[in-house]
């Protein structure tokens, strides 16, 4: 009676794995249960969540737009808004700025990939070089890209037309062409008219009136 009961148990367990319990049958001869299609894509697209996000950043500081700036129409600017020049000194997707040039002339810098943003930018223009430290540079249409280190705020372009390091910084149009409008002549007050024996550019005094 004990030897029929241990054998009606060893065929109900039987049983129960042939009716679906998951991986019974698997797991005793060692072979895996085939994972269906839509979970291993859904898990692969989740394994690549951690380096988009990581990447989000420094996408972000790669980025280039277009806006309008000043006399010089829509120019390039980075993700700050600041305004983005070219050096003609430089051979295309080659920097010939370092050392002290790269001090005043900042490189457009980026972990991975450049980004096309807004104003009509071309994605398909940018692109990137390893400078010489081994830090990737932003490219348009083959240049290099820098700020100034005097624009301190978006929509500045104090940068314009001069002739440092060996060569002329220019902005740049969505086009990748260089703006070559010279910068606007600076306005000067005009100094007083001199009087009867006065020296010119001498404020008379109130009693000089009388």
């Amino acid at each position: 009676m004990r030897i029929t009961t241990r054998t009606a148990a060893a065929l109900a367990a039987a049983a129960l794995c042939a009716a679906g319990v998951a991986g019974c049958s698997e797991s005793g001869s060692g072979t895996r249960a085939e994972v269906p299609a839509d979970y291993a894509a859904a898990s692969a697209s989740a394994s690549m969540l951690p380096s988009t996000a990581m990447s989000s950043p420094a996408a972000d500081h790669g980025k280039v737009s277009a806006k309008a700036v000043g006399a010089y129409g829509d120019v390039l600017v980075n993700h700050r808004d600041h305004t983005l020049y070219l050096f003609e000194a430089d051979k295309r997707d080659k920097s010939n700025c370092t050392g002290s040039c790269e001090k005043t002339w900042r490189p457009l810098l980026v972990k991975n990939k450049p980004e096309a943003g807004t104003g009509g930018v071309r994605a398909k223009l940018l692109g990137t070089i390893t400078r010489a430290n081994g830090v990737k540079q932003v490219t348009y249409d083959g240049h290099p890209l820098y700020t100034y280190q005097g624009d301190h705020h978006p929509g500045e372009a104090h940068g314009q037309a001069k002739n440092e390091f060996g060569g002329k910084w220019y902005v740049v149009d969505a086009q990748g062409k260089a703006v070559t409008t010279p910068p606007p002549s600076p306005t000067h007050t005009p100094s007083h008219t001199a009087g009867p024996g006065m020296s010119a550019g001498v404020t008379p005094s109130p009693s000089a009136s009388y």
